[in-house]
């Protein structure tokens, strides 16, 4: 029987309709039913709806059962609605009539919601884990290359002297502002719901202060309609700071697309980490990152499929929320997946020296040439004109020597900086508390 049958059973269609691929991507979220259960018990014992032994019993069974998760033994049954129902069968099976006390003071709503803050929030150290050294691998390149200097470009033409000192740095602070908003994601997903019940509380007197504390959220979603209110926006926001992430890597996988092409030749890969072609022997082709960036902006639509799939939905819990799993949670592994790749192509990256010496690229001077008439004391206006004259009849020279001392310039990459503003934003997610209390539970 499902948790919510009472006689009458489901059309074997509408049973294969609504459940779906859910039990697939409930799986992924067995560990955090079993410590959001293992939490729910403690809390009840305290309040007198368990005994002591009854609690003693459901965390060993749920202990043995959190084993069989670590061990990839752990499997929801056929027939089996959820991993929650799989959970509860199971505590039952080993335990009767104590098993089926674990429901008591919850429902199947905030179980779901307390599962899936506690997967979101699992997903998101993880991802934060993974870019930390892709960051400090950018900023060692960009120390690494700080004096090869390469074109910049404005509406993809050229501009001024860049250098990839200042290329590789640059993505590596935007990293900086990606993982600002992926600590914003973690700050909502770090609120308890477990107690809202289906959404309107509970007449028992539980303590939902307590398994804040059990499962190491920061805070609680205090307001209880506003807990089940949270499902669907907390995926949104969670896709969002994906999303920013995804179009840093998807940027980097453009520029260097367009870098390892013979028209810039500023780059190149070792033959191993590039493809040929059929018929063109002379082929090395960027096949990395291309995938990464399509894969990247395939998760920036995430927001915005999320967006659409709640879109006109009132207060209160509905299934239609159920399909968000599907969209979201393989999103996960495959941004973590772009990192690992663009960490493997730019540990090899060949970056080739006097690229601004060829004469093609005489014009990315011009801005310093004015600069030095003005630094002679010429008016900026009258010194843009002069070299300005000077490109158009055919007299303009010009002298490769680039000395930007200003902070974040070539000569001042500020990469010190950078890395400082990093740390500061990895030490605002404290994931050490949140991982202390469940390691406790756990004991």
């Amino acid at each position: 029987m499902k948790l919510w049958q009472k006689n009458i059973s489901s059309l074997a269609e509408v049973e294969r309709f609504t459940v779906g691929n859910d039990r697939h991507f409930d799986a992924m979220m067995a560990r955090h039913d079993v410590l959001g259960n293992m939490a729910h018990a403690i809390m009840l014992s305290e309040i007198g709806l368990l005994t002591e032994s009854e609690k003693e019993q459901l965390l060993a069974e749920l202990k043995r059962i959190h084993d069989t998760v670590k061990s990839g033994s752990f499997q929801i049954a056929d027939g089996v609605e959820d991993v929650h129902s799989q959970v509860e069968f199971l505590l039952t099976a080993a335990l009767g009539d104590t098993g089926k006390k674990i429901h008591s003071a919850r429902s199947r709503n905030d179980q779901v919601l307390v599962d899936l803050k506690l997967f979101l929030r699992d997903e998101l150290q993880s991802l934060a884990e993974a870019i930390l050294p892709f960051f400090d691998l950018l900023q060692k390149k960009s120390d690494e290359f700080k004096d090869h200097l390469l074109p910049g470009y404005t509406h993809l033409q050229l501009a001024m002297p860049s250098s990839f000192g200042l290329w590789f740095g640059a993505y590596a602070e935007s990293l900086v502002d990606d993982m600002i908003m992926l600590r914003a994601a973690y700050e909502v997903v770090n609120k308890n719901p477990l107690g809202s019940a289906a959404g309107y509380g509970s007449s028992f007197p539980i303590n939902r202060t307590r398994t804040t504390q059990l499962l190491g959220f920061a805070d609680l979603n205090h307001n209880v309609v506003y807990a089940q209110m949270g499902r669907g926006k907390a995926e949104r926001i969670v896709a969002m700071a994906m999303a920013n992430i995804a179009d840093t890597l998807a940027r980097l996988s453009m520029d260097a697309c367009l870098y390892l092409n013979q028209n810039f030749g500023f780059i190149s890969f070792p033959p191993e980490l590039t493809t040929g072609s059929s018929i063109m022997p002379h082929k090395k082709n960027p096949d990395v990152f291309e995938l990464i960036r399509s894969h990247a902006n395939r998760i920036k639509a995430l927001p915005n499929e999320i967006m659409m799939m709640t879109t006109n939905l009132p207060s209160g819990y509905h299934r239609d929320l159920q399909l968000l799993k599907e969209n979201l949670f393989p999103a996960f592994g495959t941004l973590k997946d772009c990192i690992a790749m663009a960490s493997l192509m730019l540990e090899n990256i060949a970056v080739n020296d006097n690229i601004l010496a060829d004469e093609k690229y005489k014009y990315l001077f011009s801005v310093e040439e004015v600069n030095k008439l003005v630094l002679k004391g010429m008016p900026f206006r009258d010194a843009y004109k002069t070299v300005g004259l000077a490109i158009e009849n055919g007299s303009y020279t010009y002298d490769t020597h680039v000395a930007h001392t200003h902070e974040g310039s070539i000569g001042n990459l500020h990469n010190k900086e950078i890395e400082a503003a990093m740390e500061k934003v990895l030490a605002g997610f404290n994931f050490q508390q949140t991982n202390a209390a469940l390691e406790q539970l756990l004991r």
